[in-house]
């Protein structure tokens, strides 16, 4: 630290530095600006009220170098050390500061921007021996001159970087400035467009002398339409806003806007054109088109509908849609454009009845749609109309003759459906519905049936049935037949005749198939075939029992007259039971109409005198005969000889059946004579013994036991079960 020097000797003038360390503390204080005093080691020995205010604190003198600030930045914000401060600088140089600028913070952390000047303080032999700094606080004026450049900055950004066009024009009409979004619209560089006369870009000469003409006058532009000729050729559509700056009322320059509103052209002009060729193709359109407001009045239509309706453009535009309505239909399209203003539907389509002038009735198909503003409001609606009349009747009429078809398929007895091309069912009749023994479903494939098999019995897939053959072939299939099992296990025979259908190219649409029950012809042919083969047994048999009657008979007659007899009656018996088997086709016989059809022929008037009860019993055919056969000789013994030999006689034939429920059961015969003459055993057993015994006990393996008793004969036969039907 250094010492304050001692006063020159008397008569040596003091030097600058001796004369401020000598001076008094106030006098530093009247200075009007901030000011200290550093001794040529830099400390601090001097310094006024203002310069502590600025810095925010009371510096110790020489206890601090260079500053009394409590810190130091560059105007950019780095920090500086007090040993290469300005002070600093200026005393190891020598030299001057002049207007430096630094950021001083204060111990409060508030900061100021400060001018500094710094003189050198020295003695007569040029000896730095101190500086002094008179810095201010400027940060007003740097606030200030930062806003200004700031705006300066902005407005050159502002113009060259705006979004829309912007030039400066001479009062001559030469271009001296124009910022970069003009000379892309135009395509040029600023050394092509700068520096021009305006007239070269304009394609449309009587405008620019327009322009200049108005802007020379002081008018201003606003949005004033013109045409620029870009660099290739191109034509810009631009919207100009312009105004004159005057000096001592001479035209000086004017600053203009140019906006870019080509593309805004080109839409335009292709609306135009796309609402001229909307209004021809409206008015030239085939179909109606119509707007109508909220009420349903007609706010325009074109001459399809005046056509269709048989009225004039005028007539109809003074009238609401449901005007022309027929009654029956207005509250249906009313209710439905009602929702549709409302907006809980965007539009709806219907068939409805309009009435022409002359009377005549017009079928419509309406499509109604709604036009709608930006916030979803109503503006109008929309209606298309088509005149259906001539399809409505086409309709109707091929309804009716698709109804007449389905009558007439629903009268045939023959199972009958229809398919599309792919085998899908359309249609089926109710006798397929009986044949199948289910109800098919629309949309089932290739047959209604349940399920399919081969007449042989093996399962046949419906994929692979005539009709998928038909399909897939496109040709008709005859000759086949199959089998259809319904759910609840009935087999039904069937023949099949599936048809392809073609359209009026001959494109295939579809199938139509009948299915032909053959169940019972396929019963008769069984029974025929069982028929043959029983008649060809039974002849056989026949010829057997006719040769063993002749054999026996003619062995036990006692004349020819005897023979013939006895041997006629047997073959009457033998054919009545023949004739009864033939009735039922030589299936089961009822044993009630085998016992009427033997007895009583021979009672004649008396039939009171037979009594003929028992169960219900069905008879096979071989247990037929032989029965037969039994009681024919039974019944010629009681006839002959017997209780019909006489006036007082009858006889009664009972049967029942015992142990019905046993694997045994037995059907039991009684035949009982009344009344007649005294019977007496025969000396000897006779042919019709023999012939009976034989029926019974060998032909069905059954028990014969015959009676001759007093009261009249008694005969008991059993037969087992498996030979009868209960």
């Amino acid at each position: 630290m250094s010492n304050v020097e001692e006063f020159p000797a008397a008569g040596r003038p003091p030097t600058e530095y001796e004369v401020l360390l000598a001076a008094a503390p106030n006098i530093l204080d009247a200075i009007p600006g901030a000011v200290y005093l550093c001794d040529h080691e830099g400390w601090l020995v001097r310094y006024n009220l203002e310069a502590a205010e600025l810095w925010g604190r009371i510096p110790s003198l020489n206890g601090e170098r260079f500053c009394g600030s409590h810190a130091i930045f560059m105007p950019d914000g780095t920090a500086i050390g007090r040993d290469v401060c300005p002070m600093a600088m200026a005393l190891i140089s020598g030299a001057p500061t002049r207007n430096a600028e630094l950021v001083i913070e204060r111990p409060d952390g508030s900061r100021f921007v400060a001018l500094e000047n710094i003189r050198v303080l020295k003695d007569r032999d040029g000896t730095v021996q101190g500086a002094i700094n008179f810095f201010h606080d400027i940060s007003a004026h740097k606030s200030a001159e930062e806003g200004v450049r700031r705006k300066g900055a902005d407005l050159e950004d502002f113009f060259e970087n705006s979004a829309i066009g912007l030039h400066i024009v001479s009062g001559d009409g030469i271009i001296q400035r124009a910022n970069k979004a003009e000379l892309a619209l135009l395509g040029y560089t600023a050394e092509e467009y700068i520096g021009r006369h305006l007239a070269e870009f304009h394609a449309d000469a009587p405008v620019i002398g327009d322009i200049l003409q108005k802007l020379s006058r002081g008018e201003k532009l606003d949005r004033y339409r013109a045409r620029l000729r870009a660099k290739d050729g191109s034509i810009k559509h631009v919207l100009i806003t312009s105004n004159s700056r005057f000096e001592d009322n001479r035209f000086v320059n004017t600053r203009c806007f140019t906006t870019d509103v080509t593309d805004l052209h080109d839409a335009e002009k292709a609306r135009l054109d796309s609402e001229e060729r909307l209004a021809a193709t409206y008015q030239a359109a085939t179909i109606g088109i119509a707007e109508a407001d909220s009420e349903g009045r007609l706010l325009r239509v074109n001459d399809a509908v005046c056509e269709m309706l048989g009225r004039s453009r005028e007539q109809l535009l003074g009238m609401s849609f449901l005007d022309y309505t027929q009654v029956d239909d207005r509250d249906e399209d009313a209710a439905l454009y009602a929702r549709q203003v409302s907006g809980y539907i965007d539009n709806y389509v219907l068939r409805k009845r309009a009435t022409r002038p002359d009377g005549t009735v017009v079928y419509l198909d309406v499509h109604s749609s709604s036009v709608r503003d930006a916030s979803h409001g109503f503006r109008y609606g929309v209606r298309v109309l088509r005149d259906v009349t001539a399809a409505k009747q086409m309709e109707d009429q091929v309804r009716e003759s698709e109804q007449r078809m389905r009558d007439l398929l629903e009268a045939l007895p023959a199972a009958v459906y229809t398919t599309d091309a792919t085998g899908r069912i359309t249609f089926y009749n109710n006798a397929a519905v009986e044949m199948s023994g289910r109800t098919p479903q629309v949309g089932d494939m290739w047959c209604v049936t349940w399920r399919l098999h081969q007449t042989d019995g093996t399962p046949l897939p419906h994929d692979q049935c005539p009709m998928a053959t038909a399909l897939k072939e496109n040709r008709p299939v005859r000759g086949a037949e199959a089998i259809a099992e319904r759910p609840d296990g009935t087999m039904v025979p069937f023949i099949p005749y599936p048809t392809p259908l073609r359209d009026a190219d001959g494109k295939l649409v579809g199938a139509i198939n009948m299915l032909v029950d053959i169940t019972e012809r396929k019963r008769s042919e069984n029974r025929q075939k069982i028929l043959i083969d029983e008649l060809n047994h039974r002849v056989k048999n026949t010829l057997a029992t006719v040769q063993s009657l002749a054999g026996q008979t003619a062995r036990h007659a006692r004349s020819l007259e005897d023979f013939s007899e006895r041997f006629e009656a047997r073959l009457l018996a033998l054919s009545r039971a023949h004739d009864l088997l033939t009735q039922r086709h030589w299936e089961n016989a009822p044993l009630s109409s085998l016992a009427e059809e033997i007895l009583k022929p021979l009672a004649g008037n008396a039939t009171h005198r037979i009594q003929i009860e028992g169960a219900p019993i069905e008879l096979d055919s071989r247990t037929a005969l032989s029965l037969t056969m039994a009681l024919s000789e039974l019944a010629t013994n009681a006839v002959k000889y017997g209780a019909l030999s006489s006036e007082t006689g009858s006889l009664s034939l009972t049967w029942r059946a015992e142990d019905e429920q046993s694997l045994h059961s037995t059907l039991i015969l009684e035949w009982r004579e009344f009344g007649g003459p005294p019977v007496a055993p025969p000396t000897r057993r006779g042919i019709g013994s023999r012939l009976m015994e034989r029926c019974i006990e060998r032909d069905l393996g059954g028990e014969f036991d015959l009676a001759f008793e007093r009261t009249g004969v008694v005969c008991r036969m059993s037969i087992p079960a498996a030979t009868v039907e209960v």
